[in-house]
């Protein structure tokens, strides 16, 4: 664990009553790890309270987690990277477990999946709303994950450097189960406790338009990484249409020989077409796809995990010292 690169990245915006006390936290729940503060243009002392703690800060004007992120993976190199909110209500003390879970258990992605302590911690129709998107992001891209939308996880580099942030909001934690999901990295989850946020700290997630951002986000990221599926069903419910409109048309044309509905007719037909382009769409993207995702997993296989980097570190350590001892005689 000494010879790995840890760092722990926090992404807030307007957090000075509270990102002191997570900085502080997670430097003593991982005394060998770098923390780093990306301050998405806070107009109050959230930067100097950081720094102060300890943390190495970098600003970020872009607004948008999404955007932090890809600041954040693109500027900080480790071997394992911790992403936490910085709003505090994470437990510190899980993230050596979650660590230990990438560096020696093999994990690319641990996700921490939250179990609130108090009554308000998840604000009205968050909770159902996390079901509802984990269940939709399980049945499309697998088991892995139930709690899609935790803002805490542990990541290795392969994986971080092999994601093509797109996200620019909180849409960002699904894309990046997604990301794991779809280049069959190994996923796991543990249960972490969740806290009520501090009395006059201010959740940025809007429960309303960021419940929106994040559904139109997952049904963007199934188009692009399921297209079969995606434009399948939409054939599926175009060509179910078509028939039953149709139907009864072509039962009258049988019996009399005259079809006295050519609108009715002229619908089924322009649905039942529209339904065989949709299949032939979805046949054809879901190619362009595996295309993507199999240069995805090459960009991921090309970065050695956390087990063979420090392999590396020791023999590296072990070459170093050998040769000035063969040099003396020694050796």
């Amino acid at each position: 664990m000494d010879e790995l690169a840890v760092a722990v990245v926090i992404p807030c915006r307007n957090e000075q009553q509270t990102v002191a006390d997570v900085v502080r936290d997670f430097s003593k729940a991982l005394p060998e790890a770098t923390v780093h503060v990306f301050d998405n243009g806070s107009v109050d002392e959230t930067a100097d309270r950081a720094r102060a703690a300890g943390a190495e800060v970098w600003r970020v004007d872009t607004p948008g987690k999404g955007n932090v992120v890809r600041r954040m993976f693109a500027d900080v190199d480790a071997d394992v990277y911790v992403l936490v909110d910085g709003d505090g209500t994470y437990d510190a003390k899980a993230a050596p477990q979650m660590v230990e879970l990438v560096a020696q258990g093999g994990n690319d992605l641990v996700n921490a999946a939250r179990v609130p302590e108090g009554s308000g911690a998840f604000r009205r129709g968050h909770a159902g709303g996390n079901r509802l998107f984990g269940g939709l992001t399980r049945w499309m891209f697998g088991a892995g994950v139930s709690d899609v939308l935790s803002g805490y996880k542990a990541c290795s580099r392969r994986l971080v450097k092999s994601f093509p942030v797109h996200s620019g909001g909180f849409e960002i934690e699904t894309e990046l189960a997604v990301h794991a999901l779809g280049i069959r990295a190994a996923v796991t989850e543990i249960q972490v406790a969740y806290r009520d946020r501090p009395e006059g700290s201010e959740s940025k997630l809007g429960t309303i338009p960021d419940g929106l951002r994040i559904a139109r986000a997952i049904i963007g990221l199934v188009r692009h990484g399921r297209p079969l599926a995606f434009f399948g069903l939409v054939g599926v419910l175009l060509g179910a249409v078509g028939l039953a409109l149709g139907i009864p048309v072509i039962i009258t044309y049988t019996h009399t020989h005259l079809v006295p509905r050519f609108p009715t007719a002229i619908l089924a037909t322009g649905l039942v077409i529209l339904a065989s382009l949709s299949l032939t769409a979805g046949l054809v993207l879901d190619s362009v796809t595996r295309s993507r995702w199999e240069q995805r997993l090459l960009v991921y296989l090309s970065v050695p995990g956390p087990l063979a980097r420090r392999g590396e570190s020791r023999s590296a350590v072990h070459a170093a010292t050998d040769e000035p001892a063969a040099e003396t005689g020694l050796g």
